[in-house]
């Protein structure tokens, strides 16, 4: 080999075997190989293998898995036009909105989002503002029956109303409410006072298990507000007890009359003046006298309100059948206490 240094790939020079000790040049410069060894790499086994030396994965064959199928894309349908039997939920998002309600969709149509519970509920609001009347006009605890059934329609339908099924606890606890109520008006000669007792004790008592409870700040604030208003409600409801047994006569009839007229195939504004006159009538027709038609459409327009109230929103039928049943009558009962004191 030439002792000129590596000046690249032009001026190497092939491999000479060094010449045996006396055989000429180089002669003394190293020692000569033997003829019969040839030379070994001892690196020529991993020149293109590696050799771990530490515990290894396994590395036997899996199966093949299969790529999971690409749902395709979900169109959304042409909205319902207005008239339609009734729009249903819409189809699921990918966006993180699971679905749209029906009155989500109904104000993004421009349409208003209220269902009236309609005539069933209004034939079942009539009928339990009778039952009212004839148990007033048999006696205290005759009346006592229908008013627990109605306080127990109202603390359901106010939970169910604001979506919140089940709540077995909030409404355990309004209806409880409203025994205490009827209680404490049945010690204390029906006096008043003890619904405001009541009301209050209930408000604080909701206040401190909410306080108690593990959830979410906002979500505790709502139900605070849900069950404080079911027991205002349901214990509001016990006023029919404080109340003259002539005056629940009038107010129950006058509203069971109003909720029917109410429920008629008629434009809301007529319908609502109709239902104001049709309770005004039947007080009058009860008591004989201006102020039998003016507690009539008193209550009315109460009770008017709570048949708004259980309207709001796209309603079940549950909602329909319990808030919308009982709303109008728990609504009237302090209208009809208070219009009796100042009208007699």
């Amino acid at each position: 080999m030439t002792n000129q240094p590596y000046g690249g790939y032009g001026s190497y020079e092939p491999y000479q075997e060094p010449q045996a000790q006396g055989q000429g040049p180089g002669q003394g410069q190293g020692q000569a190989w033997p003829e019969n060894q040839a030379y070994v790499d001892p690196y020529a086994d991993q020149q293109y293998t590696q050799q771990w030396q530490g515990q290894t994965w396994e590395t036997q064959l899996q199966p093949p898995v299969a790529p999971a199928p690409v749902a395709p894309a979900p169109v959304a349908p042409a909205p319902d036009p207005v008239g339609a039997d009734g729009p249903e939920y819409g189809p699921a998002t990918l966006g993180g909105n699971s679905r749209v309600t029906d009155a989500q969709r109904a104000r993004a149509e421009g349409r208003s989002p209220i269902i009236e519970p309609g005539m069933q509920s209004a034939v079942l609001t009539a009928l339990l503002g009778l039952l009212l009347a004839g148990g007033a006009a048999l006696g205290t605890y005759a009346l006592l029956v229908p008013l627990v059934v109605l306080q127990g329609l109202t603390a359901a339908g106010w939970f169910r109303l604001n979506g919140m099924w089940p709540a077995r606890q909030g409404i355990a606890l309004g209806f409880l409410g409203a025994l205490a109520a009827d209680a404490a008006l049945l010690v204390s000669d029906r006096s008043p006072a003890a619904i405001l007792g009541t009301l209050g004790v209930w408000v604080l008592l909701s206040l401190v298990l909410q306080l108690r409870s593990h959830a979410d700040p906002d979500e505790r604030m709502y139900g605070l507000t849900a069950t404080v208003v079911a027991a205002a409600l349901a214990i509001v409801a016990g006023g029919y007890l404080a109340a003259d047994a002539d005056a629940v006569t009038v107010g129950a009839v006058a509203v069971a009359a109003g909720m029917v007229a109410r429920a008629l195939p008629l434009p809301t504004p007529v319908s609502v003046v109709v239902a104001l006159l049709v309770a005004a009538g039947a007080g009058f027709a009860l008591d004989g006298s201006a102020a039998g038609a003016g507690l009539g459409a008193g209550a009315a327009v109460c009770a008017l309100i709570g048949h708004r109230v259980a309207s709001y929103d796209y309603p079940s039928r549950f909602v329909h059948f319990t808030a919308g049943v009982a709303l109008p009558l728990a609504v009237a009962a302090p209208a009809v206490y208070a219009l009796a004191r100042l009208l007699d």
